[in-house]
């Protein structure tokens, strides 16, 4: 009998690990949950030494992003950037890099690790954690770890290190919307008193 139950715990066991996710795999359907060709929404908070302290919300739709933090907000439509300041009514639109915008934006370290940088993974009973580390010198971002969960495979914090310092956003109630090209394209009839400066 025992050496039935061995045989069984151990046929189980291969199955397991044959269903065992990757790194990789699983920040492919982390990428895959927040690329919803919809958009989704969440709250967030930002904790860095390089960028100081922020909180509030986001919506993404593919490489578009609108976000609403600490009396500013950031549209960005996949080419340009409008960002408004509400303590001087002030609205500054320019084109950022992409490296500007893995700063502007916390979804996109998700996709760090599609392009230069090695991946490793633990996880617990709910979630994965998944640690990048640049293996081209030529990125800002050394060292990435990321928290997913199990079962939705939403990410729940990103922890990226630029320049020695460490930044930390911490993600919740992320959910699929069904969001318009025009929420990430600043109206200027919702603004009509603000000074537009154009930095392009």
């Amino acid at each position: 009998m025992k050496k039935i139950v061995l045989a069984i715990t151990t046929m189980l066991l291969t199955s397991i690990s044959a269903l065992a996710q990757t790194a990789s795999s699983v920040l492919d359907k982390c990428a895959a949950t927040v690329s919803s060709p919809n958009g989704v929404t969440a709250k967030f908070t930002m904790e860095s030494a390089k960028y100081g302290n922020a909180s509030g919300t986001i919506s993404i739709k593919g490489k578009k992003f609108y976000m609403l933090s600490n009396g500013t907000t950031m549209w960005f439509d996949g080419t340009t950037l409008w960002t408004y300041m509400a303590s001087n009514d002030e609205v500054n639109i320019s084109t950022p890099t992409a490296q500007q915008l893995q700063t502007l934006n916390p979804y996109n370290f998700i996709n760090l690790y599609k392009t230069g940088y090695s991946s490793s993974m633990t996880s617990s009973s709910s979630v994965y954690n998944v640690h990048l580390t640049a293996t081209d010198n030529k990125h800002k971002i050394k060292e990435a770890f990321l928290t997913i969960d199990k079962t939705t495979f939403a990410p729940k914090e990103i922890k990226m290190l630029e320049d020695a310092k460490w930044t930390a956003f911490t993600i919740s109630g992320l959910k699929n919307e069904n969001l318009s090209d025009a929420k990430f394209r600043f109206d200027g009839r919702a603004y009509p008193d603000a000074e537009i400066i154009d930095l392009r």
